[in-house]
């Protein structure tokens, strides 16, 4: 009697649920409605650098079926790019696209998994001819020498993880990650370390670094200038603490600032060209990991493609001695930073 009443039942149900038949949007194609200058308010990119973006991996996109109107990758990458361009919640970009917000956030893990996978390509530090290219535009800066890179770390705030919550409260109080970059006189960024919490120590971080590694061992020849957050070593230049009004060390500690400030004007074009990492990204820090190397490939490819213009910096790379070779005294990273001053 049982087993009858529950077919009854299954019987009732199956009667008065809705069929909902399956509907098919329309797709609107902003490339084709939009001009160069609306598609780069909405996506910061211009429409030969969109094109150039899909080339790179539209391979990884595109499905392997035509079932169910599948997006094509120029949609999935516009989706992505408008995410990180606005910082919106995944349902508001769904609309915009004419989809939903499950394929929205499908689209935009995709994409930035794409990205990642090419951060070899476009985030590299400077060597052999680029690295001697690199010196020149540093000196013709504020005059310090064999300058390879400025590094400094920048808070990306996140959601509140639910494993080892307490590591990412950050000296300010809220959930992020410490970031650490390292850019070149024309605001590429060269270097990227964007996994650990927000707690982490901007000098730990630079030590378990793998470019760390790679001074430590001689691979490199020059320079990186910090803040007086990291130790002084015969490869990080740092200002000093107290110039005891000795005009050779004020001048040092000029030069240094001047030059290493531009580690910060890199954060700022970074976080007003992508303001999700400004305002958060509201997921867990795997995810957060890799929207910040998506971004940071998104500004170089922009850099290279002349899509972010950067005034004057032409003008601060066309002097300077071809190459800057001194003979260094002692090994330390004061004795070389007094030898300087």
């Amino acid at each position: 009697m049982a087993e009858v009443i529950r077919l009854i039942r299954r019987i009732r149900s199956k009667r008065n649920t809705l069929h909902i038949q399956r509907t098919f949007r329309d797709r609107f194609n902003p490339m084709e409605m939009y001009s160069d200058d609306q598609l780069f308010e909405r996506y910061r990119f211009r429409r030969s650098t969109i094109f150039f973006i899909v080339d790179l991996i539209s391979h990884k996109l595109a499905h392997p079926t035509q079932r169910s109107h599948s997006l094509p990758p120029i949609i999935q990458v516009l989706i992505f790019l408008q995410f990180v361009a606005s910082g919106a919640f995944h349902l508001l970009v769904a609309q915009s696209f004419s989809v939903s917000k499950a394929t929205a956030g499908r689209c935009v893990h995709r994409v930035a998994d794409s990205l990642c996978r090419l951060s070899t390509r476009f985030i590299a530090f400077p060597t052999g001819q680029r690295s001697l290219d690199v010196k020149r535009a540093f000196h013709a800066i504020a005059g310090f020498p064999k300058v390879l890179g400025c590094v400094d770390g920048t808070q990306i705030r996140i959601a509140s993880p639910k494993v080892n919550e307490a590591d990412f409260v950050n000296r300010k109080g809220f959930h992020s990650l410490n970031v650490q970059m390292v850019c070149d006189p024309k605001f590429l960024i060269t270097n990227c370390v964007a996994n650990w919490p927000g707690s982490c120590h901007d000098a730990r971080i630079f030590k378990e670094s793998k470019l760390c590694h790679n001074f430590e061992n001689g691979l490199h020849d020059g320079f990186l200038l910090g803040d007086s957050g990291y130790p002084c070593r015969r490869y990080l230049m740092t200002p000093y603490h107290n110039t005891g009004d000795l005009r050779h060390k004020e001048r040092y500690t000029y030069s240094l600032c001047r030059t290493r400030v531009l580690i910060e004007q890199t954060f700022g074009i970074l976080k007003r060209r992508f303001p999700c990492l400004s305002t958060g990204l509201r997921t867990n820090p795997t995810r957060a990991c890799t929207y910040v190397i998506s971004c940071v490939i998104l500004h170089n490819i922009g850099i290279v493609k002349q899509d972010i213009v950067i005034n004057d910096v032409d003008e601060l790379t066309v002097q300077g001695p071809d190459q800057q070779q001194q003979q260094l005294q002692g090994n330390d990273g004061f004795s070389i930073t007094d030898h300087i001053a």
